[in-house]
């Protein structure tokens, strides 16, 4: 039943006003159509995303919401659940002013909910959307209209999937005689009674707004007192969450709306399908009749799960699932919360390794990238080398005045000695391996040295932020690109710094005088063996100018063709990254950029064919004021 305006309930003892938020919320901070408010002020509504590997959604997701600036205030908050395709890299680089963060591990959908509600501030209304989902025009604004004139709990939208067609994103509460008709019947015969159906297929239920036990936790806004009263339960990893939610915001008072004016299409899977989440979804079930049920009729209800899985054995992703809902001393082994191993090493002190930093006439630079790190080398927390080779300027001068950094000077300029040297006068392990002009936290390094301390995690490396202040705008869109690009997101090279185990490191003998030492690392190991860290990232300077950044390009190219054999396999390669970028093309104006990264790559692939020194880049090797000096 609909709650009276002004009427209040009760949740552990503490009154829960549920009085219309068209008279009682503050009024919004002035909206900026196509920009999301910050953390200050009042919104409309404070949007939750909660992502893990979404790196190819979550540009489409973001474009969506901002449309709906147009008619409300909105907050957006990502919550990352540790991806490792560099999703939060991306929004941070494209998307400033979305508060995104990292919640410190794959904590699961719940845990990044809450995580997020802490950060929420002042709003109306709470939104909580997958990432791969695309918000219809106005979506937001008919939610919103629901949730006040109905004084609704919550609102949910219609869910479209990709061919346009509705999806049945309805239900109801769970039940023994819904779990049986189900299991014997699955999605057939829509037109069941409701307590053989725990799953509304009605088309007509899609077709009005109407009140609802509960449905997809996919896309859902929620009258802020109400989202503050009701937590999500944790516990749910992934799958019931929401069942649990729905349910207890209903204990509290409110109301369920489908509006089906608004409007959401789903791609589909966010969580991705295989054997193991199959039988987590299938034990959360029983988790949930547990919680809210007698231990005689949980005993029923889990042999119903057990039949369903049963009769659909044959089924390659319901694998094991019976078996699984059988024997529960397995359930621990199921998918759940892991923290980021950096959150979980202990606090009081930083942990071993060296940092060596190869350097050749660096003097504009070196002391912004010493700074971070110097604090830790005076107090003798971390080993900081500078090899300095063939440097002419006063790279070695600035360098020492550093206290506790350690300074080599090599006659040679080359890279590859200078690394080698480094790894010489090293005595710690892990190792990172930092170019003179990357900028990295403190944080990002215990990342890191935490990441290859433990695990099968071989090589690593930091996410990376593209600096892109003051770039010709061809740099820019050149970038843009770049950014969307899977292999320049997953792999250790082109970001300026990876890390190396004790274990990883013997994997070669000695650096190789090649050009990309980077590349050469990256293919020693398997995808399982190093990882991509959604952590701080590193401060990458892209060259500020056309000329520059085909300059740079052509060493990178020659670098690849030197570890190819000559120019072998670099046709399979180009083939290869022209199919990414064809693939980020989602708009008239993502063409336009990769247009331009495509022209960018020919230049250089054209000037690399020509032997040449070490192109440098000049760019952003301009001293800033008082830069030589620590």
């Amino acid at each position: 039943m609909e709650q009276p305006a002004g009427s209040k309930v009760v949740l552990g003892g503490t009154p829960v006003d549920l009085m219309d938020s068209e008279t009682s919320a503050p009024a919004p901070t002035p909206r900026t159509p196509g920009r999301f408010t910050g953390s200050d002020g009042s919104a409309d509504a404070a949007v939750v995303v909660v992502t893990y590997n979404n790196a190819g959604d979550i540009d489409r997701m973001l474009q969506g919401l901002r449309a709906e600036t147009a008619d409300l205030t909105l907050r957006v908050l990502l919550a990352d659940n540790s991806s490792r395709d560099g999703t939060l890299a991306i929004v941070r680089e494209t998307h400033p002013d979305v508060i995104a963060f990292a919640t410190g591990g794959n904590l699961g959908y719940a845990a990044g909910i809450n995580a997020a509600l802490q950060r929420a501030g002042d709003a109306e209304a709470i939104v909580v959307l997958n990432p791969d989902l695309t918000v219809g025009r106005g979506c937001l604004k008919a939610m919103l209209h629901r949730l006040r004139s109905s004084n609704a709990g919550a609102v949910v939208p219609r869910i479209l999937a990709e061919d346009g067609a509705t999806s049945p994103t309805l239900h109801r509460e769970p039940g023994i005689s819904r779990a049986l008709g189900d299991a014997f019947l699955g999605r057939r015969v829509a037109g069941r009674p409701g307590w053989l159906a725990s799953t509304d297929f009605h088309p007509e239920s899609y077709a009005h707004a109407h009140t609802a036990d509960w449905a997809s936790g996919a896309a859902l806004m929620v009258n802020r007192r109400l989202a503050d009263a009701v937590a999500w339960d944790e516990s749910f990893f992934l799958y019931s969450e929401e069942t649990d939610f729905f349910r207890r915001l209903r204990i509290c008072g409110g109301t369920v709306w489908y509006e089906p004016s608004a409007t959401v299409t789903h791609e589909g899977g966010g969580s991705g399908t295989s054997a193991g989440l199959h039988a987590l979804m299938a034990v959360n079930r029983i988790r949930y009749i547990r919680k809210y049920h007698s231990p005689a009729y949980a005993t029923v209800f889990r042999g119903a799960v057990a039949l369903a899985e049963l009769l659909r054995c044959w089924k390659p992703e319901r694998r094991g699932a019976l078996r699984t809902v059988l024997d529960e001393r397995s359930w621990t082994d199921l998918p759940g919360p892991g923290r980021d191993a950096a959150d979980s090493a202990d606090s009081g002190g930083f942990p071993q390794g060296s940092v060596i930093i190869p350097a050749h006439n660096e003097a504009a630079v070196i002391a912004r990238t010493l700074a971070p790190l110097a604090p830790l080398a005076a107090a003798q927390q971390l080993e900081v080398i500078v090899a300095c080779n063939g440097c002419t300027d006063r790279t070695a001068v600035i360098a020492r005045g550093f206290d506790g950094v350690t300074v080599l000077e090599l006659e040679q300029s080359s890279k590859a000695s200078a690394l080698n040297a480094g790894d010489a006068a090293a005595s710690q392990w892990p190792r990172l391996y930092l170019d003179a002009d990357v900028q990295i936290s403190p944080d990002a390094v215990r990342a890191v040295f935490a990441a290859l301390s433990s695990g099968p995690v071989l090589a690593a490396r930091p996410a990376a932020r593209f600096d892109l202040q003051d770039a010709h705008p061809l740099i820019r869109s050149y970038y843009r690109t770049k950014l969307r690009l899977p292999s320049a997101r997953a792999g250790l090279w082109g970001a300026g710094v990876y890390g190396l185990s004790r274990e990883g490191r013997q994997r070669f003998r000695q650096f190789p005088g090649l050009t990309g030492d980077d590349l050469f690392v990256d293919r020693l190991f398997e995808p399982a063996e190093k990882a991509v860290l959604d952590v701080e990232p590193v401060v990458v300077r892209p060259p500020r100018t056309p000329k520059d950044q085909v300059a740079v390009l052509r060493r990178v190219y020659r670098g690849n063709a030197e570890q190819n054999g000559g120019h072998g396999g670099g046709h399979s390669t180009a083939g290869h990254t022209l199919a990414e970028v064809a693939r980020s093309i989602r708009s008239p104006l993502s063409a336009a950029h990769a247009l331009v990264y495509v022209a960018f790559a020919v230049a250089g692939r054209r000037g690399s064919r020509r032997p040449g020194e070490w192109e440098r880049d000049t760019s952003t090797r301009q001293p800033a004021e008082g830069g030589n000096q620590p």
